[in-house]
């Protein structure tokens, strides 16, 4: 029989799933069914789980844990009174089932959290994921507010989404993409007047093609699978990009920017996802406005 989890928390807390702190942390961030996962997956939660057989399983996503969390996470492991552990690194080649003593979990969770390589120069695209938790908490952040809109909502997408975007200056900034079932494909719904660079690739209006139809292809099949992701999962994604452009024989774009993007609920059988997007850096040859 498992013993109740003990989650730390991405400020280095430690909380339990069934008191009050732990929904507190969470401050309502995300509708559904499985708070717990979520916290660890996209809030940088560590979650320590004991089996009747005295194994501890340590849960954890490296992309989005902090150094804070890793460091109580590692005190937890010298401190439980466990003598085996195992890892279950979301997103990582992570030997799950091996049997590890704490100091070799300790070991194991330092590597696995280590700054990645930085990439070859070859690599045109790049995401980092970014404190959803903290941007819920900066109420004058437009972001913020769509996120909040968002979960009390229900993610359920109505008229009063697009209006409460124009309202907080982000229309302009904001795609919409429908996600098909069984196909996944990704399709325009919305392109705001801020992504007029794309369109302005395109013969006919892009709306209802596919989002790998657009210009860059490689660009377009590496984004697309955060909207299929996002969809699937049912929860958001907040992340910083870096992204290299390209578009024919026009010169080499590049920028970086913050996006968010949420699923949401239709009354077909289609998923939305909303994206929108604020530019932190390009370069001094963008082709036109500035990408998402």
């Amino acid at each position: 029989m498992k013993q109740p989890a003990l989650l730390v928390t991405s400020d280095g807390q430690r909380v339990l799933p069934e008191t009050d702190a732990f929904f507190a942390s969470l401050a309502r961030l995300v509708p559904g069914s499985d708070p717990i996962g979520f916290a660890v997956r996209d809030l940088g939660f560590v979650k320590f789980q004991q089996s009747d057989h005295a194994v501890t399983t340590i849960e954890f996503d490296p992309r989005s844990v902090d150094r804070r969390a890793l460091l109580r996470a590692e005190r937890q492991i010298r401190d439980c009174g466990t003598t085996v552990f195992q890892i279950s690194a979301i997103g990582a080649a992570a030997s799950a089932g091996q049997s590890l003593s704490a100091t070799e979990a300790v070991g194991r969770l330092r590597g696995l959290c280590a700054p990645p390589e930085k990439p070859a120069a070859a690599g045109r695209f790049a995401a980092r994921p970014l404190d959803y938790a903290n941007l819920l908490r900066k109420t004058d952040d437009p972001f913020c507010r769509l996120g909040r809109k968002w979960c009390n909502s229900f993610g359920a997408f109505d008229s009063s989404v697009m209006s409460f975007a124009g309202d907080n200056d982000l229309l302009s900034r904001m795609m919409v993409f429908a996600v098909k079932p069984r196909t996944e494909e990704v399709v325009f719904r919305y392109i705001g007047d801020g992504h007029r660079w794309l369109t302005r690739h395109y013969r006919t209006d892009p709306i209802g093609d596919t989002l790998d139809s657009q210009p860059d292809k490689e660009y377009a099949a590496w984004v697309s699978q955060f909207h299929r992701a996002v969809a699937r999962s049912g929860e958001p994604c907040f992340d910083t990009v870096a992204a290299t452009l390209r578009f024919g024989a026009e010169p080499a774009y590049d920028v970086r920017y913050e996006r968010l993007l949420l699923p949401w609920k239709s009354a077909s059988d289609e998923s939305l996802v909303t994206l929108v997007s604020r530019v932190t850096w390009r370069s001094t040859n963008p082709p036109g406005a500035a990408p998402n």
